[in-house]
């Protein structure tokens, strides 16, 4: 297999809840992950030439080491000395810098691209344990679907499937560190913890509403303090009938569930009017995991 065309699925968080700070820094969370219809486009070909050469749509991005699409290559080519070379092309789509996992979503695209082009003979399991050492995200992002993640994000359950609905995205013109947002969030004490189980509950009984009543952010407080637009987004999408919105993952990115695509619609056009965000999508959920 010389050429290889592959879709690196965007996430939103659910449910979002810290529940305590590790001694190396990492924390361990309790989330719910789900794939979203909104992706970035990988092609990986192989070369004559040793090495990685990647390329991508966006000019501000690293080409080199300091992307995790590029490391998740180099991981594999050093473990199984591959002595052939990978041309990597990466159409990103996803926003960036957004909580919505798309620099994990491509290195897990790539690992799996990697395993499959140069028959590696790699489990799901296998590549998932390499992609935890790229970033917490990564082996969710191997996996995908509708999953409980703990730990670091890394033990990772399957779940029941969310129920059909219409997702609408909105990610205002600013970017987010993950890492600031944590570290702001460690000089507060949390006194208010998400209603994860009452998402699991909800997804159990594919009751669509009982989800959206009881999704939760721990680090919303956190960025809407630094951001408000975050705030005024949410509000739009409830007022235009979204069935409840929420900023995911460290943020900015804003999305609102909804059980009628025409209201969805409504919402993304008021939102563009008021210029609250650059980049609006009304797209669906993912349930498909990745075989």
């Amino acid at each position: 297999m010389d050429k290889l065309e592959l879709k690196a699925l965007g996430k939103i968080n659910l449910g979002l809840d810290v529940l305590g700070r590790r001694e190396n820094g990492y924390h361990d969370v309790r989330m719910v992950m789900q794939t979203l219809y909104l992706y970035d486009q990988i092609k990986m070909e192989k070369t004559k030439k040793p090495g990685i050469e990647l390329n991508t749509n966006l000019f501000y991005l690293p080409v080199n080491e300091n992307n995790l699409a590029y490391r998740a290559a180099d991981l594999l080519m050093k473990e199984f000395e591959i002595k052939e070379g990978v041309k990597i092309t990466l159409e990103k789509h996803i926003p960036v810098a957004a909580g919505m996992a798309g620099g994990s979503s491509n290195a897990a695209t790539v690992l799996f691209g990697m395993n499959r082009m140069f028959s590696l003979g790699l489990s799901q399991q296998e590549l998932m344990d390499r992609g935890v050492t790229l970033g917490a995200d990564v082996p969710y992002c191997i996996m995908r679907g509708t999953v409980l993640a703990e730990g670091i994000g890394e033990i990772l359950t399957p779940l029941p499937a969310m129920p059909k609905c219409h997702v609408l995205i909105a990610k205002p013109p600013i970017s987010v560190s993950t890492k600031l947002v944590y570290e702001k969030l460690d000089s507060h004490e949390i006194t208010e913890h998400p209603d994860i189980d009452g998402i699991l509950k909800g997804l159990k009984e594919r009751n669509l509403k009982k989800i959206a009543s009881s999704m939760g952010n721990v680090l919303e407080k956190v960025t809407i303090e630094e951001y408000p637009v975050i705030e005024e987004i949410k509000n739009v999408m409830k007022k235009s009938g979204a069935l409840n919105a929420m900023m995911s993952g460290s943020g900015p990115t804003v999305f609102g569930i909804f059980d009628e695509k025409d209201r969805a619609k409504r919402a993304a056009r008021r939102i563009r009017e008021q210029q609250l965000a650059k980049q609006v999508y009304v797209t669906g959920i993912h349930n498909a995991r990745r075989k």
